[in-house]
């Protein structure tokens, strides 16, 4: 994989240029900011060209528009993006780190096939009741509520914009994740990979992973894209995904 290429990219294509989803985008020419709406909405900062002479002004005017946000805002921070010193200026002006991850990438093709582990088996979600076992796993599995999920998932299904599947060991819900497409690019993001404690360590995200590549592969897709926290980065390079860059999340 060319990574130099496959980053220029992704800045282009999911951050300057990302096509609007559920919200809009609002793109100025050192800034493109992501518009949410309502409480459970995310609006934030996606990309950034700053230099020294320009950074500290623009970051001022996206913090006093955080302030205003409903729902969750942050800045978007990648390591790659200027000035250098670009995180002691969102620190200076107010924002906190959040914990940092990894963007990881994949060529869908690449990726081989899994499967579940003995005993379960990998159900596509296509009805409330399938995003209730989603939103179970979640909360299971992070102890946390997850009601503003379960409504994205809807939306995102409905929509046609999202893959929802989750592993099955019976009747119970076990591991769950979803997919979220960007029209006109040639990426596809993996998003959550929660399984429940009982379940870990036993391959149930590494089927996931297998199963939402063949989904986007039938759709198109040629990456695959995870912000992957440190425990999901080895599974994830072993099953192919290259680390592309870091991002951390800057929030008030």
């Amino acid at each position: 994989m060319d990574t130099a290429a496959v980053l220029a990219a992704f800045d282009q294509q999911l951050r300057r240029d990302l096509p609007p989803s559920t919200a809009t985008l609002d793109r100025a020419p050192r800034l493109t900011r992501h518009l949410g709406s309502g409480p459970d909405g995310w609006s934030g900062v996606v990309w950034s060209d700053l230099d020294t002479d320009t950074a500290d002004e623009v970051v001022a005017g996206a913090v006093a528009w955080l302030r205003t946000v409903e729902g969750h805002g942050e800045w978007k921070h990648y390591e790659h993006d200027r000035p250098a010193d670009l995180p002691e200026r969102l620190r200076a002006a107010g924002l906190r780190p959040d914990e940092p991850e990894s963007v990881m990438i994949a060529e869908a093709a690449a990726v081989p096939d899994f499967p579940a582990p003995a005993g379960t088996r990998v159900v596509d979600v296509e009805d409330d009741d399938g995003v209730e076992l989603a939103v179970r796993v979640h909360e299971l599995a992070f102890d946390a509520d997850f009601a503003w999920l379960g409504k994205r998932m809807r939306a995102g299904l409905a929509a046609g914009g999202m893959d929802v599947v989750v592993v099955m060991a019976g009747d119970e819900p076990v591991s769950a994740a979803r997919t979220d497409y960007y029209p006109g690019t040639e990426f596809a993001g993996l998003w959550g990979g929660g399984t429940v404690p009982a379940w870990r360590g036993r391959g149930a995200y590494r089927a996931l992973v297998s199963q939402r590549a063949r989904r986007a592969q039938a759709r198109g897709i040629r990456y695959l894209q995870v912000d992957a926290a440190p425990t999901s980065r080895p599974i994830l390079e072993r099953v192919g995904f290259t680390r592309l860059t870091g991002t951390t999340p800057y929030t008030l």
